[in-house]
């Protein structure tokens, strides 16, 4: 096992001291699990800050054997009457565990994941083609920390009632709920928070339905026992903790109920406030300017401001308005003159298949795939360079990754591209969901620089592209309070944990009672000096 660790200068306590996030640990917990003392084991001369315990290639984590059984349990009650699949007997729901979502069929996967939200809250993240993507291009697995453990519900016919996207972690990263401080705290006193398990989509701060269940009339008694199963399959690998992340509020209040502890986080998101596309030219720069309008008036100059940076033009009413002038600009390209760029948003095939010049002949390629993953390893490789000896700028994703699930994705893919000439320069990686379009990367040429071109990219195209496709939201990802300004407010996100020590659970609990406090503060705060005027808010 390799520990990654910051030491401290030399001291000669004995008494292991508790992390500062958590506050005062109890006593009883200057034991290890194991029964040994703690300053016997770990704490001889050096403080030293756990950062995270990982298995590294001198010793993999243990692969659980295959479709772990996790036993049967009977539906009862009212909800199975009139129910033709039940004819009139208790119906039995098997559950187990599996170690690749390759082992569920995809259609029956997307049926859980569909039933789950309905199409008008399709989640794009939570589909068979997403996750499977994960696993296949080698992002998701053993070799990375992420061993595939999801949780499948079946009645005695073999019909999946439902699943849920679960995972055997030896680290913390690439989850955005951070729990180092609960991992420093557990390896002070002597204990091992690593292995955990983890229900999540990797790598995806995503707000998204958690247990994807098909719509029967016994769903919340399925619900109740893949919960069961979670907590059965904590038992059976003997690991500190489970954890929910980013699930539905709903979920989060639900799971209270089943003894999780409950935190909450928080993002970014843009609203669509009922701006449509014109309605006499079917163009929505308008729309966009009365998105402007709804902000207060230096902020509204400030993000004009930002758009002619990078050369935008801002066409401050109808396109139809500009007609007789002749400049009529096609919808979904942009032209960045002062900079030489154009801005371009594609879906689908628009990304996949490219006849592109190669070797002075004309072949099929995805030049696209091959250049944002470019741009991908540039952006990762950068925030390595300040954080040093940690992971937090390791490029989580391998260049198949984005090969495979554009191509399961398919028209679900809005990728903003800006090109210089015939050339490539920047780009920014969203999805396309029921209601929400979900901004998730963005990467440029190494040594590129284009003022305010980020913004432009990653922001106010997502602005324009949820108006022209009618969406509700955009999440823009985690982090990054200079998205308020630019009309992206503060909203609420949640998390469950479940930890089986009961000392450790006590001492994390009232931290999770401070920090939730802190949470809601600050949002408020920001709302009350939010950039809109007060009628829009």
């Amino acid at each position: 096992m390799a520990v990654v660790a910051i030491h401290c200068p030399a001291s000669l306590s004995t008494n292991p001291t508790p992390s500062s996030f958590l506050g005062h640990l109890p006593s009883h917990l200057g034991k290890s699990r194991f029964g040994q003392n703690v300053q016997n084991s770990v704490h001889t001369c050096k403080r030293t800050t756990i950062k995270a315990l990982f298995w590294g290639p001198r010793k993999a984590l243990e692969t659980p054997d295959t479709d772990c059984s996790l036993g049967h349990f009977t539906l009862t009650g009212s909800g199975l009457e009139g129910d033709s699949t039940s004819s009139g007997k208790p119906q039995i729901v098997f559950v187990s565990a599996v170690s690749s979502i390759l082992e569920v069929p995809s259609a029956e996967w997307d049926a859980c994941n569909l039933d789950s939200t309905g199409p008008e809250k399709f989640n794009p993240f939570l589909s068979h083609g997403f996750l499977s993507s994960l696993e296949e291009s080698g992002s998701a697995v053993k070799e990375t920390g992420w061993i595939p453990q999801h949780i499948i519900a079946r009645d005695e016919h073999k019909n999946i009632l439902g699943v849920v996207p679960f995972y055997l972690k030896s680290h913390s990263y690439g989850e955005y709920v951070f729990d180092h401080a609960w991992a420093d705290a557990y390896y002070n006193y002597g204990s091992r928070y690593y292995p955990k398990l983890q229900c999540c989509v990797p790598f995806t701060p995503v707000t998204g339905q958690r247990f994807l269940l098909r719509d029967t009339p016994y769903k919340d008694q399925v619900f109740d026992i893949l919960v069961s199963a979670m907590k059965d399959l904590t038992a059976k690998f003997q690991v500190s903790s489970l954890h929910v992340t980013f699930p539905l509020e709903s979920e989060w209040h639900r799971m209270k109920e089943k003894g999780f502890l409950q935190r909450m986080g928080m993002q970014y998101h843009w609203k669509n406030r009922n701006y449509k596309k014109c309605v006499t030219c079917n163009y929505f720069l308008a729309s966009f300017d009365e998105f402007l309008m709804d902000m207060k008036q230096n902020k509204r100059r400030s993000i004009r401001q930002d758009r002619k940076k990078v050369g935008f033009i801002f066409m401050e009413r109808c396109l139809l308005c500009f007609w007789h002038t002749g400049k009529l600009i096609p919808e979904r390209v942009w032209s960045i003159s002062a900079q030489n760029l154009t801005m371009k948003r594609l879906r689908g095939d628009e990304i996949t298949f490219l006849l592109i010049p190669l070797d002075s002949a004309y072949t099929f390629g995805a030049r696209h795939w091959d250049t944002f993953y470019q741009f991908y390893r540039n952006t990762t490789d950068n925030k390595s360079v300040h954080v040093a000896n940690c992971l937090w700028g390791s490029a989580y994703l391998t260049r198949d990754f984005f090969h495979d699930m554009g191509s399961k994705l398919g028209d679900n893919v809005l990728l903003v591209v800006a090109e210089e000439g015939d050339k490539l320069v920047a780009g920014a990686l969203n999805l396309i969901g029921g209601d929400t379009l979900f901004g998730r990367l963005w990467g440029c040429l190494p040594g590129a620089y284009y003022p305010s071109l980020h913004f432009e990219a990653c922001y106010y195209q997502a602005i324009e592209a949820a108006i022209e496709l009618n969406l509700d939201t955009v999440e823009a990802g985690a982090q990054g309070e200079h998205k308020v300004q630019r009309g992206y407010m503060p909203v609420p996100t949640y998390s469950c944990h479940y930890i089986a020590d009961e000392g450790f659970r006590k001492v994390i609990e009232d931290f999770l009672v401070r920090e939730t406090a802190q949470v809601k503060l600050v949002m408020k705060l920001m709302h009350e000096s939010g950039p809109f005027k007060e009628a829009t808010e």
